[in-house]
């Protein structure tokens, strides 16, 4: 199990000082923001498609420091129903498999992306309840005239391509939890898998292990990032939350570094239980801890997850 960073988290840094910062840290790996929510500070599909000079260039950047690209992120809604933002976000996501292809990449990670209520809707409806009646409805619509018609062609353009979607499994969107993600990949095929992510799990009560075990070969990339579930005002309100992410004392739940939300024993039961399903690829740490600054989470997080993994391989050394 490799060790790697979602540099996002370095946006005001320049690619190379991202990438030094990475190295001289003991990660392995990079995973690049292309676009939509993430932004692309550090990897341009526009400058990069097709440039052979400028791609050879960057992955030498990349590899010369010990390197490697673990995925490329484009995470969107290409679903809106705002169609000028679905349209670019769609495009986005196009090119960011494409570019993937050519780099030798072969996970593109996104969003299933959220439609609307009907086809004369302005705003995304996430469903998670089953009445009324209404809902269910929104839900039938959404998933039959929208979300599988779409999915279906981009499973085949990313099969085209050598590449494998991974989706972020969400709140907002209509892939969020293993049953959502199950149910698209039994439509659209196995090229469809996901980004699996434990903090947004942490929070809706899922057992994580579990979810991995159900998973299994579904599971594409890794996100090391955690949570913790606030036990007082959780007790009042439960977990569904919409106050804003800088409101923590009143929150039901926080993102945290990895270790600050759950201890070694869980994480060590989650990179086991990866193993088990025949996951072995990376640990990609995505910091969104706002107690901490990006140094301060960083670090701590690379800290933890070599202990983490240290143990592990020492597991396996005692059982060879």
């Amino acid at each position: 199990m490799k060790i790697g960073v979602f540099t996002a988290l370095f946006g005001q840094m320049s690619f190379e000082e991202a990438l030094d910062y990475a190295a001289k840290s003991g990660v392995e790996m990079v995973e690049l923001g292309t676009g939509n929510y993430p932004g692309k500070p550090h990897c341009d599909p526009d400058k990069l498609l097709g440039n052979k000079t400028a791609q050879k260039e960057f992955l030498k950047a990349i590899e010369s420091r010990g390197l490697a690209i673990s995925a490329l992120s484009c995470h969107g809604n290409a679903l809106h129903p705002n169609k000028k933002f679905a349209q670019e976000h769609h495009e986005t996501h196009r090119k960011t498999v494409q570019l993937a292809r050519e780099l030798g990449v072969e996970v593109v990670i996104n969003f299933s992306g959220c439609p609307g209520d009907g086809p004369n809707a302005t705003k995304p409806n996430w469903v998670t309840c089953a009445w009324p009646p209404d809902y269910l409805e929104i839900l039938e619509w959404q998933w039959k005239e929208v979300v599988i018609p779409y999915w279906k062609e981009e499973a085949k353009f990313a099969k085209e391509n050598n590449v494998k979607i991974a989706f972020e499994m969400h709140p907002g969107f209509v892939v969020y939890n293993v049953d959502t993600m199950l149910k698209l990949r039994d439509a659209c095929g196995e090229v469809l898998g996901c980004n699996f992510d434990p903090s947004h799990l942490f929070w809706n009560g899922v057992d994580v292990c579990a979810a991995i075990r159900k998973l299994g070969d579904a599971i594409f990339h890794v996100h090391a990032k955690d949570c913790k579930i606030d036990p007082y005002n959780t007790a009042i309100n439960g977990c569904n939350d919409a106050k804003p992410y800088s409101d923590e004392i009143n929150r039901s739940w926080i993102f945290r570094t990895v270790g600050y939300g759950h201890d070694y024993q869980t994480w060590k039961d989650i990179v086991s239980n990866l193993k088990l399903v025949g996951y072995d690829y990376v640990l990609s740490i995505e910091h969104e801890d706002s107690l901490m600054s990006v140094n301060e989470g960083f670090q701590k997080a690379v800290s933890f997850l070599k202990e983490v993994v240290i143990a592990e391989k020492a597991g396996e050394m005692w059982w060879a």
